[in-house]
This record gives C-alpha cells, structure tokens and sequence, in this order.
C-alpha cells in the first residue's frame, strides 16, 4: 500500500522532481520544527478530512498516536471540525480516531451551556475587533443562532483540550487546504494567540497532503498583509 506521494511507485519510475519536491514538504510536516511532529500528523489529517480524504487521514493520525499523539489530545481535530466544516466532518473524523485509539466508553449526557446577554457579542468584538458583518446579521435576526456559533467558536479555540494558539494551527490547515480567504482571520487570530510565524507557516504546510501547493499559495498571502 502506498503511504505517501513519494511511496508512489509510479511516481518514482516517472516523475523524479515531484518526489523529490514531496518528500521535502514531508521533512517538513514529518519532524520536529516550529510545531512539534505529533501535533503536525494531527494537523495534516483533520485538513485530510476536511477534503474527504480519509485514508491519509488516518495514516496522519497512525502516525501522531506512534508519536505520542493522545486522544485527549486528538479529540481537538473533531471539535476544530465540527465548527468549521461540520456534522459530516466531524462525526467522520470519530470514526478514524476510534479506529486508532479504540472505542469509547459511553459517558453522561452534557448539560447545555449558558449564554449570558450580550456575551455572545462581546466575543465576536474582543475576538475579531467587531462585530463581522454576517454576525451583524446573526445577531439582529437569530439571537440563538449567534449563541450556539459562540459556543461552538469557543470550543475550538479557547476551550479545546490544545492549547488556543494549537486550536488556531488546526483552523489554519483545514481552511489553507481548502484555499479559504477566512485564512486572514486565523491568522491574526494565531499571532494573537502567540505563534510565530514560523509557526504559523508551518501549520499552513500541513495543509498540502490534502490540498496540494495550492494550499500554501492561498493562505501564505495573508502571512505578508498581516
């Protein structure tokens, strides 16, 4: 079975460039560097699925539970997904990660979450410094359609069991792979979080097993207007 690109057997008989380019993203994506090698396997493999590309996805994630990757740790894919790409995604991207860390023992149902007036708002300012416009409209038509997105946003970000600077690497190799202008706010959202932009640059990169160098030519733009 092939493992990567560079595995490709075709590939090697006739396109030496393209290996020898391919294997040196992987240096990249594959060891240690600004991002620590297990959180990059996590990183490539919930862009993998984003892009329905499940089968490099779970090699992604074989590979960071090889590099000590945990569930606890893993888990950040579904949830990053869940808000950015939704129930498909997300419910897809558990049935990998069982079938890398074993089932899961049932656990108790989660009490809804309160939203307080006007907090739901307030985050959308501190957040993005104001109100985006389709929030704008959120706000003023579906009140509890802002509440849930807040709730949602803040479990990828500030509330994943990652850290929020690692919440936004997630959000940054989904949307580079799928060539997305919301890159921007990621962004600044990384830098406000504390990544350098070797950091960021790299999170990027891991969007190109899925999304090939389109990826890093959508999304690197916004690393010089910022």
């Amino acid at each position: 079975m092939t493992n990567t690109l560079a595995d490709s057997r075709l590939l090697r008989r006739y396109a030496p460039y393209t290996v020898s380019g391919y294997r040196l993203f992987r240096q990249i994506t594959d060891t240690d560097g600004a991002i620590s090698a297990r959180i990059k396997a996590l990183l490539v493999a919930v862009a993998a699925v984003a892009r329905s590309r499940d089968a490099l996805a779970l090699r992604e994630l074989e590979r960071g539970a090889g590099l000590g990757l945990t569930i606890d740790q893993a888990v950040a894919g579904m949830i990053v997904l869940s808000s950015l790409r939704g129930e498909g995604a997300a419910l897809a991207f558990e049935v990998l990660l069982e079938k890398v860390y074993g089932p899961f023992d049932d656990v108790p149902p989660v009490p809804q979450v309160a939203v307080a007036p006007g907090e739901a708002k307030h985050n959308f300012e501190t957040y993005f410094g104001k109100v985006p416009v389709p929030l704008e409209q959120m706000l003023r038509l579906l009140p509890l359609g802002a509440d849930a997105y807040y709730l949602m946003r803040r479990g990828s970000i500030d509330a994943n069991p990652l850290s929020p600077k690692d919440g936004e690497f997630l959000l940054l190799s989904i949307l580079a792979a799928d060539y997305s202008p919301m890159t921007v706010t990621h962004v600044r959202g990384a830098r406000n979080a504390g990544a350098t932009d070797e950091e960021i640059a790299e999170a990027i990169i891991c969007g190109i097993p899925a999304g090939g160098i389109a990826a890093w030519m959508a999304a690197a733009p916004f690393l010089a207007s910022e």
